[in-house]
């Protein structure tokens, strides 16, 4: 039997093995060892409770040291050591419903979900809006991100590039689903902090009022800690205000979130930066008992050419941006060139060009195909009239006295290194050429400061200058001293931080709780089992990602109103309804193999899981062929494929998109249910067994031998109908 990578699974086959080997010659021990086995199938299916665990090992103990024979005491030793070895997957399958690896089948993780820094339940909170339920899907976003708003308007969506349907057109509009819900929830006045445990009368310190520090302060709050966090700016939000222009995340949004963290009891103290302001000392001495650090990557790199520091018209994209998020609506100049790829030179240029520059360039040492900036903000920077310069790479900023006139560069091209996926630019000899500007605006990358953490004697930092810690609890070398965000990993994403953020916030609970510290990441948390949206199949096929309506593009270059409006409501129910449900299909081909190889009917044409019998997907094509066999229902292991009867009709549908149905036929005498049409012809042309006439009439097999009875077979001859 080959082994499994799930330790629940693994333990389910070896015990299953040892009951099928005959040595459980004891009956008692043999009933232990199947009460043990149908307890470890309810963590594997999800039905497990907090009681399975310990009542698990005392029946394990009891087979161990009470059985009679060897292979008893071995299969209680064997479960026994499981339970010990990994005692934390088994709790984390009975707390999240989730497996992480995906041998247990019925918990196997969306993808998605396993993408989502977060770990957001998002198959389920996409079914709650398309059935209209938006309060019931913000509640269940906020038990894994405490800002479903700002999430749903700039969340670089890693969701999105791992979903399923894009194999069949385009993924799920996942974002804007959130961002809808959340202004529906918000609107309707249902968008309500959880219940907050009872006070621990314990005080955590958070520096930062970022994504990162913003999140553990709020499932801090609710486990009952009295939460204050430390800012060194005059407002909350770090680069969600700072860095995120306007027209991405309206001031707004972050406010109202910001807001309902203080109705959690967190306390925000503005206008203090550690180090100058508050110390560790200081922290302690007022009682502070645990501390979390996410104060951000607020620095910029420096290009490293000449001229860079003599001219004042030479900003930092990070600066410039802070300054405009602040109140400075300055003008920065008539011709701007802004130096970098990512969404930060993007929201720089497009920030240039609201406040009134006549020319914006955007310059890129590589291709447009490498921007990591989000393909959306480049095409709308395109749209507002932004120009790219690709493949140069600067070399000096030139001017005249305290005035910049330009930026000297050089062309390059993209030349692959030895043992590099990454083509790097590289100049070319004699390729020299001046853009032409009054105000540059470096955006090459940002960095922690780390010199306002010195007074940290003993806090371990990485080879990248970020603090060092333990991934699974984001622990640092500092007792009782947590950090995540930008100040872990570097500059990264808004949903990056607000994982970093709860996982920090746990772990914090469970060093003040003396509760020992996991050694592995925590697996994400099934929040719901919510039933599908009913769909029929021409439906699924001809639904198509929506786009989102934008802001008229006049209006775009001349103000900081929110570019993307946003989808409509009938938008928002449909795009839902495209979900495959892949958090119940596995997508593992069974239903395909039985269906085309075993009942030679093959009505299942899905080629976004049958890589082996690659076919363009469409469920439609199985109300054409299928059979209502119930063949694949019957083999799918976790039950996504279902047949029943309802009312008249016999329907068929995998994860609610309904791809058959038919009218069932019914004996003519007793009134039991025989099939449809095309199934019963199916069958009786291999058996005559099924479903008789007997005369005029269409009877089952029973009430067709009372009829032969009571009238004799010579008198009443019985043919396949």
């Amino acid at each position: 039997m080959p082994a499994t990578t799930c330790p629940v699974t693994d333990i389910i086959d070896k015990l299953n093995a040892a009951i099928d080997s005959g040595g459980l010659t004891d009956p008692r021990s043999r009933r232990r060892a199947e009460d043990i086995l149908a307890l470890l199938n309810d963590v594997a299916w999800g039905r497990a409770d907090s009681e399975h665990l310990p009542t698990m090992e005392s029946l394990a103990q009891k087979l161990e040291e009470h059985g009679k024979t060897e292979p008893s005491k071995d299969a209680g030793k064997l479960v026994r050591t499981a339970l010990a070895q990994h005692r934390e997957v088994f709790i984390s399958h009975i707390d999240t419903h989730n497996c992480s690896s995906g041998d247990c089948l019925r918990l196997a993780p969306a993808p998605c979900q396993m993408t989502c820094p977060a770990g957001l339940d998002i198959p389920t909170y996409v079914t709650l809006i398309g059935m209209g339920r938006d309060a019931e899907a913000i509640d269940v976003i906020r038990r894994d991100c405490p800002f479903p708003w700002v999430c749903g308007l700039v969340c670089t969506r890693p969701c999105e590039f791992m979903c399923v349907r894009a194999r069949i057109d385009t993924p799920i509009s996942i974002k804007s689903l959130k961002g809808f819900a959340a202004e529906r929830a918000m609107s309707e006045g249902s968008y309500k902090n959880p219940p907050r445990e009872p006070d621990k009368n314990k005080k955590v310190g958070i520096i930062g009022a970022g994504p990162g520090g913003m999140s553990a302060a709020y499932y801090l709050a609710l486990k009952g800690y009295d939460v204050r966090v430390f800012e060194q700016q005059p407002v909350a939000g770090g680069m969600l205000l700072l860095g995120i222009p306007r027209y991405r995340l309206p001031r707004e949004v972050i406010d109202r979130e910001v807001a309902m963290l203080k109705n959690l009891g967190v306390e925000f103290q503005f206008n203090t930066a550690f180090g100058p302001d508050i110390t560790f000392e200081q922290l302690k001495a007022e009682g502070f008992e645990a501390f979390f650090f996410a104060i951000g990557a607020h620095h910029s790199f420096k290009l490293g050419v000449p001229g860079e520091s003599d001219f004042p018209q030479v900003k930092q994209a990070v600066d410039f941006l802070r300054n405009v998020a602040l109140g400075d609506r300055q003008v920065p100049g008539k011709h701007a060139v802004v130096i970098g790829g990512g969404n930060v030179a993007i929201d720089a240029a497009r920030t240039c060009l609201r406040l009134g520059c006549e020319s914006v360039i955007l310059a890129y040492r590589r291709t447009r195909y490498e921007m990591p900036a989000d393909t959306e903000e480049v095409e709308q920077a395109e749209e507002e009239g932004i120009r790219f310069e690709f493949l140069n790479i600067p070399s000096e900023i030139v001017g005249n006295r305290d005035r910049v006139e330009g930026l000297r560069c050089l062309k390059a091209e993209l030349v692959s290194k030895e043992g590099q996926d990454r083509k790097y630019p590289v100049p070319i000899e004699d390729s020299e050429y001046i853009i032409g500007a009054d105000v540059i605006i470096c955006a090459i990358g940002q960095r922690v400061n780390e010199t306002c953490l010195e007074s940290l004697k003993g806090l371990a930092w990485t080879r990248r200058n970020t603090i060092n810690v333990n991934m699974a609890t984001m622990e640092s070398s500092l007792e009782g001293v947590f950090a995540a965000g930008d100040a872990v990993t570097g500059p990264a994403t808004v949903i990056e931080a607000i994982g970093g953020g709860k996982r920090a916030a746990e772990s914090i609970d469970r060093w003040l709780s003396g509760i020992p510290q996991p050694s592995m990441p925590p697996v994400p948390t099934r929040r719901g089992r919510v039933d599908y949206l009913e769909v029929p199949a021409i439906t699924k096929m001809t639904l198509k990602r929506p786009e989102i309506p934008l802001l008229n593009i006049d209006r775009r270059r001349t103000t900081f109103q929110q570019v993307e409006l946003g989808h409509t409501e009938n938008m928002v129910r449909e795009e839902a309804r495209r979900c495959l449900r892949c958090d119940i299909c596995l997508r593992c081909g069974k239903c395909v193999e039985v269906c085309r190889d075993r009942m030679k009917v093959d009505a299942l044409q899905m080629g976004y899981f049958d890589f082996d019998h690659p076919v363009e997907t469409d469920f439609r094509v199985t109300e054409e062929r299928c059979i209502l066999c119930g063949a694949c229902a019957t083999n799918c292991p976790t039950g996504a494929m279902r047949m029943e009867d309802r009312g008249d009709e016999r329907i068929l549908s995998l994860c609610g998109t309904l791809l058959n149905r038919k009218k069932l036929l019914y004996c003519q005498s007793c009134g039991a249910v025989l099939g449809p049409a095309r199934y019963l012809d199916f069958v009786q042309k291999r058996t005559d067994t099924v479903a008789r006439v007997a005369g005029d009439r269409q009877l089952c097999e029973v009430c067709a031998r009372k009829s032969t009875a009571k009238l004799g077979t010579a008198d009443a001859p019985i043919k396949r109908g």
